[in-house]
């Protein structure tokens, strides 16, 4: 179960116990701001992108949006979202649950700038209804990230 590679590799840190699991579903940006009670921009949602056969996640607050023009000066291609059952196949998480925690070996993470102004975030940990709180120090701490990008409008 993908919360549980979520939990082994929080564990390093100390922050497994820090997991949120919710009754309800927080699979979606607004989901989750309704569950958690906060505004979606506090939402860390992960987005997943096939880049040249590479899979990379982008991390951005959750009422940015993709610009396709920044994405392609950043990454050199225009975003290709991954979709459907290939999205588990090539992170380990399943729709719903995307995380940059525990993801496959390969997967490059990184950090989208719109997050710089929160004090705080609410990344996904794996399934569809669960979630921490972790200040921005912490997410460059424990997700291994490879550079931050300026790829959302």
């Amino acid at each position: 179960m993908s919360i549980e590679k979520v939990k082994d590799h929080l564990k390093q840190y100390a922050m497994e116990d820090r997991i949120i699991e919710l009754d309800t579903s927080s699979a979606t940006v607004e989901l989750a701001a309704d569950a958690l009670g906060c505004q979606p921009r506090d939402i860390a949602k992960t987005l997943a992108f096939d880049v040249e056969g590479k899979t990379i996640v982008v991390v951005a607050c959750g009422d940015a949006r993709i610009d396709n023009a920044k994405f392609k000066n950043q990454f050199g291609k225009k975003p290709k979202m991954i979709h459907g059952e290939q999205v588990e196949e090539r992170t380990g998480h399943a729709i719903g649950g995307v995380c940059p925690f525990g993801v496959k070996e390969g997967v490059q993470v990184y950090l989208d700038v719109s997050l710089r102004d929160l004090s705080k975030v609410y990344p996904a940990c794996g399934s569809s209804n669960s979630c921490i709180c972790m200040s921005i120090e912490e997410l460059e701490k424990t997700t291994n990230f490879v550079a931050w990008v300026d790829v959302c409008k």
